[in-house]
């Protein structure tokens, strides 16, 4: 009669072990990335009081079974629902993320490595991404100057580092010229004489551009029709032509490159020629000490161009961009062979040279300089208009741009992190890593919303994988508990009734022996 004391004393301690699970699970129900336990019951200790036997065919006597009386029951598991995905919860904080998948963020506290669903990060005063849950560091992988990631073992993720707060800033090289013009616009004159371009003359087309320093410049360009008309062109194509001069190149104060302040040993200023050339399309223009008035700065032609001006090509009949006419400046192989007029400034030699802070075009290579894309202008009988854009038509390369300052940081939901600077640009900084295991609910929980890899959950490689593997992220949203309270308080009524059950036990045998003492009254 003892053996069933000790079974509801067994029933007892797994049905109190099994409530202890619910009320930590119920506990949990707004922890974000937790994952609900449930415990599983196993019988155990059975006594045989009689071994099964076989039937005898010598004395036609049947086989019998064994008997057996069990002592309770035992804890066979406690499993942790990993596989089973949270409701979502949106935040609209742009460091928030939800995995949607199996995988999980890593991180690292206290030099060891674990594993969460928790995926509220912020930045530390290091500019190290961690987990707001725990303070873990978010591990993954950097990306280099370039913004292309290197994938290797995973590490701390100092987003906002010292190289990473500033964006350099980028020369221009593409520039698009847009627009009409109008080939009965008056404007379209030029005077020429010995002295060079008259700068005041032509129709006049501006563009902007960076050097390797940031700094903006805006040249100005004359554009003209010649009396002397060309040839035809391919497929006998009947062609209007003009020519593209330069009239000038200023600083972002409006200030001429051909011309520098000379300040005398009284204090006095003076203007003199810097001596600085640009080469558009071709042909050399510069300003000399003669063209320059020495009191004011001010200049009025420029020399050089000529007949070696580039020549812009329009089909006459239909009133579409033919081709360009350089001297041989940009290679055939080139794609702007017959749609570009090249621009390069070199700075000039001695006292008076400008800052050497403009890339050089190279034919051989096709790099520096400033391309200028003209094959987007028309000639169609409307008035002239000429805008610009920096950049070529696709996404804007080579538009170039002045330094810029980290202003944030965002996350995509393949795990790239971006810089975005005052300037306008993006950068790609860092790529969060994400693990995935054989069985993860193997994994072992210790706490903070923590994982930690055991012998039947899978090894972690190091190295980890991207999200886009095995899922994404949500961004602006956490991945909440996925305890499910309706069931939490259902296996909460079985496990009270199985506990009294047990209970009940343990009151009825300590009545039977009760019963039994009494015999002897």
């Amino acid at each position: 009669m003892m053996r069933s004391l000790y079974s509801g004393v067994a029933g007892l301690k797994t049905h109190q072990t099994r409530m202890d699970v619910i009320g930590n699970n119920i506990a949990n129900v707004n922890t974000v990335g937790f994952k609900g336990s449930s415990v599983n019951f196993a019988d155990q200790f059975y006594q045989t009081t009689s071994p099964a036997t076989g039937p005898d065919a010598a004395t036609a006597a049947a086989g019998s079974n064994a008997k057996q009386i069990g002592l309770g029951s035992q804890v066979a598991s406690i499993t942790t629902n990993i596989t089973e995905q949270g409701g979502t919860s949106s935040t609209n904080r742009a460091l928030d993320l939800a995995i949607n998948g199996d995988s999980f963020l890593i991180v690292k506290s206290g030099g060891a490595t674990y594993f969460t669903k928790a995926g509220a990060l912020n930045v530390d005063t290091n500019g190290t991404l961690y987990s707001t849950v725990n303070n873990a560091t978010v591990q993954g992988w950097m990306a280099d100057a370039e913004g292309n990631v290197q994938r290797d073992v995973v590490r701390d993720l100092t987003v906002m580092s010292a190289d990473n707060l500033y964006f350099p800033p980028t020369a221009t090289t593409n520039v698009t010229l847009k627009g009409n013009i109008n080939k009965n616009d008056k404007d379209l004159q030029v005077t020429l004489s010995d002295d060079g371009v008259a700068i005041d003359s032509g129709l006049v087309a501006t563009i902007s551009f960076y050097d390797k320093l940031g700094q903006l410049y805006t040249a100005k360009l004359l554009i003209v029709k010649p009396d002397e008309q060309p040839d035809a062109g391919a497929d006998d194509t009947q062609l209007t032509s003009y020519r593209v001069y330069l009239g000038d190149v200023m600083d972002e104060d409006g200030n001429s490159i051909f011309v520098r302040e000379v300040t005398g040993d009284d204090g006095s200023v003076t203007y003199a020629a810097t001596g600085a050339t640009v080469t558009l399309g071709g042909a050399e223009y510069t300003v000399g000490e003669d063209a320059i008035n020495a009191e004011t700065g001010k200049f009025t032609t420029i020399t050089g161009g000529g007949d070696g001006a580039a020549l812009l090509n329009f089909n006459m009949r239909t009133g579409d961009f033919f081709s360009t006419t350089n001297n041989g400046e940009i290679p055939e192989t080139s794609q702007y062979a017959t749609t570009g007029i090249m621009l390069s400034i070199n700075p000039g030699d001695g006292d008076g040279a400008i800052d050497n802070t403009f890339d050089q075009y190279d034919p051989e290579s096709g790099t520096g300089g400033i391309m200028i894309d003209v094959s987007s202008l028309t000639q169609y009988s409307t008035n002239s208009n000429l805008t610009y854009t920096k950049g070529d038509k696709l996404e804007a390369r080579g538009a170039g741009n002045i330094a810029g300052e980290m202003k944030g940081i965002s996350i995509d939901e393949d795990g790239y992190v971006y810089g975005t600077y005052n300037n306008g640009s993006k950068k790609c900084l860092a790529q969060i890593a994400v693990a995935t295991f054989n069985n993860p609910s193997g994994l072992e929980a210790v706490g903070n919303s923590l994982f930690a890899q055991t012998l039947n959950s899978g090894t972690f490689d190091g190295v980890g994988e991207a999200v886009s593997i095995s899922g994404s992220f949500t961004v602006g949203a956490l991945e909440m508990s996925n305890v499910d309270l309706a069931s939490e308080f259902t296996t909460m009524i079985t496990t009270q009734r199985g506990f009294q059950a047990n209970s009940r036990i343990i009151t009825t045998t300590d009545s039977m022996l009760e019963e039994l003492v009494n015999l002897k009254r």
